[in-house]
């Protein structure tokens, strides 16, 4: 399918991203809440679904399923049931701390479930402990394990990089993704105004420099995901994958971006970075807007998207 929504840059949207709560398990230090506030309600299994087939409709077929920790809703593999079912959705994945992973991993596939990213800033207990806000490492791990088992590809390993807490550890990383057969991907920390401590950042952000210089000596093959934010992916000698994500001073991100947010309480988010451009759809839905009128929604928001700018 074409997309149909393109925004003021010629960028087409093909990619929808849907938080299903704001609930957590855990307290990450580096937690930027999918770049929101506090929301004040979640959306119904009929109400994400009605948004997601309205957005497979307009050309968004790649969905993929937030939090928060997705997990934690009681009725998440209807949600991905529902998702996996609209016929125009070519595949749905999902983000998660992975804490609840290995008892629901089965459940999700036969839902539809394809790929899975699971935060994991280091394979280390004590690390993950203080980066995590006392979170035990060991059900993370059986999650991923258990991922891997029951036909999740790729399961990706989200390592935000953290001056302090990870910074040399990547090769660990590489390594411990080679045992488990995973993927890897290395973020770089990002400040999003009023829900990222800029202390934090200013304290804890590490440029990757270093890091791709390293990987690019350890690479047998690099490409370029051209189907979202032209991000770098390295083949090491072990067979693992490694994409990166960078913010600063990166034209690339914002030029290249596809992807299109729900907020957990029905808003679209423009981008990631900013949320003085949100454009409510729940309250019309719950007050009965009909689907060419979410349409016109959903075309506004995507006429306020612009590369973002610090």
């Amino acid at each position: 399918m074409k997309p149909v929504l393109i925004d003021p840059f010629g960028r087409a949207l093909t990619r929808l991203r849907v938080s299903v709560t704001d609930r957590c398990n855990l307290n990450c230090v580096y937690c930027d809440r999918e770049g929101v506030g506090t929301p004040s309600s979640e959306m119904t299994v009929e109400e994400v679904t009605r948004i997601v087939r309205l957005g497979a409709r307009l050309g968004m077929t790649k969905v993929k399923v937030t939090g928060g920790e997705p997990l934690l809703r009681g009725d998440i593999v209807d949600i991905i049931t529902a998702a996996a079912d609209i016929p125009a959705v070519e595949e749905v994945s999902m983000v998660t701390n992975g804490v609840l992973l290995a008892g629901k991993a089965e459940a999700l596939v036969k839902a539809g479930l394809r790929r899975v990213n699971v935060n994991l800033a280091t394979p280390f207990p004590e690390t993950y402990k203080r980066v995590s806000g006392g979170g035990d490492l060991t059900p993370v791990l059986e999650g991923v394990k258990e991922a891997v088992r029951v036909g999740l590809n790729p399961v990706k390993l989200n390592m935000v990089m953290l001056k302090g807490f990870n910074a040399q550890a990547v090769p660990d990383m590489v390594e411990f993704c080679t045992q488990q057969g995973t993927a890897l991907q290395l973020i770089e920390l990002h400040s999003v105004k009023d829900v990222v401590d800029p202390e934090f950042y200013e304290r804890h952000h590490l440029s990757l420099d270093a890091v791709e210089a390293w990987l690019k000596a350890q690479a047998v093959n690099v490409n370029v995901r051209k189907d979202l934010h032209f991000r770098p992916r390295y083949t090491l000698k072990g067979g693992v994958e490694v994409e990166v994500v960078r913010f600063s001073d990166n034209c690339d991100f914002c030029a290249h971006c596809t992807r299109l947010r729900i907020t957990c309480d029905g808003k679209i988010k423009p981008c990631l970075m900013r949320n003085d451009n949100l454009v409510d759809i729940l309250a019309p839905m719950r007050e009965g807007i009909d689907d060419e009128g979410l349409v016109k929604l959903f075309k506004n928001a995507v006429s306020l998207r612009e590369p973002y700018q610090a």
